[in-house]
């Protein structure tokens, strides 16, 4: 049996590991099926919370010896709490970070309004769900799917000008494809208290063609303290929207895979 020292010892020893900047690989374990609540903390060892892994909404799934978490979307449902899964998955701390992961839609996945995808985070709060960024409290940089397969960076940061996040959409002809892979790479600097110099750039891989910069920001202030930097992986991946006209008419689901953190300035 594992000694709780033993998990602390092992704790601290990743943490350590992951501070030397090296690469982060999320591995995914188990047999295919329902992503267990005991797979989940073996994967994702210390988040302080998880949606949708106990009501069972999240499977693993294996093509050609590759390991995915499939989040099923519940028709008629929003939010993590009910239609999607999300946690935050501590990294240590750094002044920058760069997450990797691979995406895929179902072949009928319903774009409605839109929704959340995986990003970055950092602070002693969840900035998010109309949670106001106010510099000291932290910030999050997610990805958003909307209309007809469009994409967008969704971003709490300070200078935020709406409570509900920051949009920066993608180029006015992307679409998010179904059922075809789709290689995301999001990255964020801080900033130096008191200057806008923090960055924050996506970059998209579509199947067959080469990669292409979605976003790039070269302003952002995502703090005016020095007490926290980029800390957190933020799984997060839903529909919604503040009401249940964002939410899918019959059942999808979104799959990842290859996640990947590169700390780093």
């Amino acid at each position: 049996m594992i000694s709780r020292l033993s998990v602390f010892f092992f704790w601290v020893g990743f943490t350590v590991a992951y501070a030397a900047n090296t690469p982060l690989t999320v591995t995914l374990s188990g047999s295919p099926g329902i992503y267990t609540k005991a797979q989940w903390k073996k994967d994702w060892p210390g988040c302080a919370f998880e949606g949708g892994i106990a009501p069972g909404r999240v499977e693993l799934v294996k093509k050609d010896s590759i390991s995915a978490l499939r989040v099923n979307f519940a028709p008629g449902q929003i939010g993590p709490e009910k239609g999607g899964a999300g946690w935050r998955f501590p990294l240590g701390t750094h002044e920058g970070a760069e997450l990797r992961y691979t995406l895929r839609f179902s072949p009928n996945f319903e774009f409605i309004k839109g929704g959340k995808l995986p990003g970055l985070c950092g602070g002693p709060e969840n900035v998010s769900g109309g949670r106001r960024a106010d510099g000291a409290n932290g910030f999050s940089a997610r990805l958003m799917w909307r209309r007809e397969g469009r994409g967008e960076a969704y971003i709490y940061h300070k200078n935020q000008p709406e409570d509900y996040g920051h949009s920066f959409p993608f180029p006015a002809d992307f679409r998010f494809p179904t059922d075809k892979p789709v290689q995301v790479r999001l990255a964020v600097t801080m900033n130096q208290v008191g200057q806008k110099d923090g960055t924050l750039r996506v970059w998209i891989t579509l199947p067959d063609q080469s990669e292409k910069l979605m976003v790039e920001q070269t302003d952002m202030e995502w703090r005016s303290v020095k007490t926290f930097g980029v800390d957190g992986l933020y799984f997060e991946t839903f529909h919604g929207g503040g009401d249940t006209s964002w939410a899918p008419k019959k059942p999808c689901w979104a799959e990842f895979s290859a996640l990947e953190v590169r700390p780093g300035k």
